[in-house]
């Protein structure tokens, strides 16, 4: 295991030409936007890719270029970052029908970005090397204002090699870089433990701002005594002022929650190893996904107990309210 690497005086790193490498961003949502504009503007050279034409203009429109598809794509690239939502998303991107590890060159890298079990990143990195490429299994955090500001925290593991030729790109787009051992699946095994312990502090934060409403007390009173006592989180910080703005703009939807708590229950079964707190925090994201609330921030878990109890949540002041 390793220990975390700052990256504040690295990106001085990728000002010689000559350590540049060219670099692909599969997935041009919240995060690999952001991902994908800091790295163009830290100079080096980028290609995006994204189903979505609105999704491919936005990276245009900061002067970014891109490609039709990920074969396309990994032809002009070394180093080719995945920020794609799910597991079916990342083995299509890789190796369907116009997956870049048909065309990505022997010596090729690539950085693994979405949660996925941990045995699947496993699986990947086997596939990979097979075709003589190199892969990172590498799990960001932070969100789309710190992926834009270059500051994710990033959980890592793989080959020396392989962080060799990730550095200038960790270095353009990271705050810190964990590096936590020499083989695919570990940094997807810290990722999951993030992620229950995000859910968990989000469902109950939830729940906390539900309670103080449904006793009468003013939901922006307790998000100011809260976050000044014991009880705080940086979820609670962080995610209450979304509903006291009545805000439901998705910056991390419920359903990505459902699939994260949902990889947290299955390896966790695969382990033998329950998990009831994270189950119960998995039901709320769940309910709030069948209410129709699952593309919504996932702040808006608290829409669930608005259902069961009536509770008047704060409205938004430009529309009146959800």
């Amino acid at each position: 295991m390793g220990s975390a690497r700052p990256h504040g005086g690295g990106r001085q790193q990728v000002s010689d030409s000559t350590t540049k490498p060219r670099v692909g961003v599969i997935g041009l949502g919240a995060m690999g936007l952001g991902s994908a504009t800091v790295l163009h503007e830290r100079g080096l050279a980028v290609v995006g890719c994204d189903v979505s034409a609105a999704a491919r203009r936005a990276f245009e429109g900061v002067g970014g270029r891109c490609a039709a598809n990920p074969a396309e794509l990994a032809e002009q690239c070394d180093v080719v970052l995945v920020v794609v939502v799910n597991a079916a998303q990342v083995e299509q991107v890789l190796f369907g029908e116009q997956g870049l590890a048909h065309a990505l060159a022997p010596g090729g890298l690539v950085i693994q970005c979405a949660t996925v079990a941990p045995s699947l990143a496993e699986r990947l990195g086997a596939r990979l090397a097979e075709r003589d490429l190199l892969m990172l299994d590498a799990p960001i955090s932070g969100g789309a204002v710190k992926a834009r500001a270059g500051q994710l925290s990033v959980m890592a593991s793989g080959s020396e090699e392989a962080f060799a030729k990730a550095g200038p790109v960790l270095d353009a787009m990271a705050a810190t870089v964990h590096r936590l051992g020499d083989s695919p699946g570990i940094g997807s095994s810290m990722k999951l433990v993030n992620q229950l312990l995000a859910g968990v502090h989000i469902a109950a934060a939830a729940e906390a701002v539900a309670l103080g409403i449904r006793m009468g007390l003013e939901p922006r009173r307790v998000y100011e005594v809260i976050t000044h006592s014991a009880g705080n989180s940086w979820m609670f910080e962080n995610r209450v002022p979304h509903i006291l703005e009545g805000d439901y703009t998705p910056l991390s939807a419920v359903d990505i929650f459902v699939k994260d708590l949902n990889l947290v229950h299955e390896t966790g079964r695969e382990l033998a190893m329950a998990t009831p707190i994270a189950a119960s925090a998995l039901q709320q994201f769940t309910a709030a996904r069948g209410a129709g609330f699952g593309r919504e921030d996932d702040s808006a878990v608290i829409k669930v107990y608005q259902r069961l109890t009536g509770i008047a949540l704060p409205e938004a002041a430009n529309d009146g309210g959800q």
